[in-house]
């Protein structure tokens, strides 16, 4: 009988050029992974990785290592010294304190700050501008040249020019300088470090000096005579500015800076109203009416307010509540004579501007519980303390909505 001849089939592993077989046995596929499993090996790989070393090997790294550091040393000299400068001298704490009380003479509540500068002054310029309306300081970058085109139209009566210029003699800037009415105030960051050197308060004298000198020349320092260490000098000067007009226009700077950042990872990181100052009003923020006033000027000064509260002096308050309580028959009355319009400082309920919005929550309802809520109605103004010191009011109903 023929046998039919067909290939061979098996499973084993032959080894050319060996006599031996294999000593271990094939691996056995893995086991599936838990979930938890998965994520411990995750975090154990991530854990065995270690920044790569610095590759020295490079014939310019220490080079440029050494440009690096020169350069921040030289600035942070430069600042440590600037620091210094408004610490001891009477012309620089006298300008910085005279720009404060300049931009702040009308409360936040009328005039701006034009800032004008050219080239990488004029860069400085336009970063303050974001500042200043972040922290709700009313302001506008002027380009000098464009000013001379048509620009000037952004200039009103009770504002205020701030120039930037390091050498004090810009020529765009003494070009624009006589078309600023002699009543405008002005104010200079140079570095010059006395009006008697700077030819912009020479030109128009009265001029704020506020300087940013440097300790070193960017030639000396650098070989170039590029604006580095002055720009920074300028930049931290109109930073402190800021900040200094800031905290005097508003006794609640955070809830300011949040009301006017919401976006991107700052808004972000900003947590919600948590304190009772977070969300009080500053007197300073209200538009002031007079005793005579008829209900609808009060009304019309209020609602063009973006706090929706009016004042009479900082003894009296008109609250959003109260105003949209009354009738149209109260429109042509004197505002003094609408019965619960005008809430006198006598009627204000003192809290801790610390207080917490949920421990301010328990306690006007213990309190409504105990005195009753005609004291204590939506309607009723806490005013938040300091050390004594009125701080802003707030509505009760505010507080138990927030």
């Amino acid at each position: 009988m023929a046998l039919d001849h067909h290939p061979v089939q098996n499973s084993e592993v032959y080894v050319l050029n060996s006599s031996h077989a294999p000593s271990m046995p094939p691996p056995s596929p893995p086991s599936p992974a838990t979930p938890c499993e998965e994520l411990s090996s995750s975090l154990d790989d991530l854990g065995s990785i270690t920044p790569p070393e610095p590759q020295e090997s490079c014939s310019n790294f220490n080079t440029r290592l050494t440009n690096a550091v020169h350069v921040l040393g030289t600035e942070a000299t430069s600042l440590s010294r600037l620091t210094m400068l408004y610490e001891t001298d009477p012309i620089a704490r006298g300008g910085f304190n005279s720009a404060v009380e300049t931009i702040t003479r009308y409360g936040g509540r009328k005039g701006k700050v034009l800032v004008c500068g050219v080239g990488k002054s004029g860069h400085i310029g336009v970063k303050l501008v974001a500042t200043f309306l972040s922290l709700k300081i009313p302001a506008v970058f002027l380009h000098p040249t464009e000013a001379l085109h048509g620009d000037l139209g952004a200039v009103n009566d009770h504002d205020t020019i701030l120039f930037i210029s390091n050498s004090g003699k810009t020529g765009e800037l003494l070009a624009l300088l006589p078309h600023f009415d002699t009543s405008l105030p002005t104010i200079i960051m140079t570095s010059h470090t006395h009006p008697s050197n700077c030819e912009i308060i020479k030109q128009r004298p009265g001029t704020i000096l506020l300087p940013a000198p440097i300790h070193i020349s960017e030639t000396d320092a650098f070989g170039v005579n590029a604006p580095t260490i002055s720009t920074t000098m300028a930049l931290a000067l109109g930073d402190a500015l800021a900040i200094a007009v800031s905290r005097e226009l508003h006794s609640n700077l955070a809830s300011v800076f949040l009301k006017n950042h919401p976006g991107g990872a700052i808004g972000a990181a900003i947590q919600a109203p948590k304190k009772l100052s977070d969300i009080a009003i500053s007197l300073i923020d209200m538009p002031e009416v007079s005793s005579s006033f008829t209900f609808s000027r009060v009304l019309l000064s209020a609602y063009q307010s973006e706090t929706g509260w009016a004042r009479q002096g900082s003894d009296v308050v008109v609250s959003p509540r109260r105003i949209k309580k009354l009738q149209a028959t109260d429109m042509e009355e004197p505002a003094v004579c609408v019965q619960g319009l005008m809430v006198p400082r006598c009627e204000w309920i003192p809290v801790s501007a610390d207080m917490d919005l949920a421990e301010a929550a328990e306690w006007i309802e213990r309190m409504r519980r105990s005195v009753g809520e005609d004291r204590f109605g939506d309607e009723g103004i806490l005013v938040t303390m300091d050390e004594d010191e009125a701080c802003g009011v707030v509505e009760i109903g505010e507080v138990l909505s927030s």
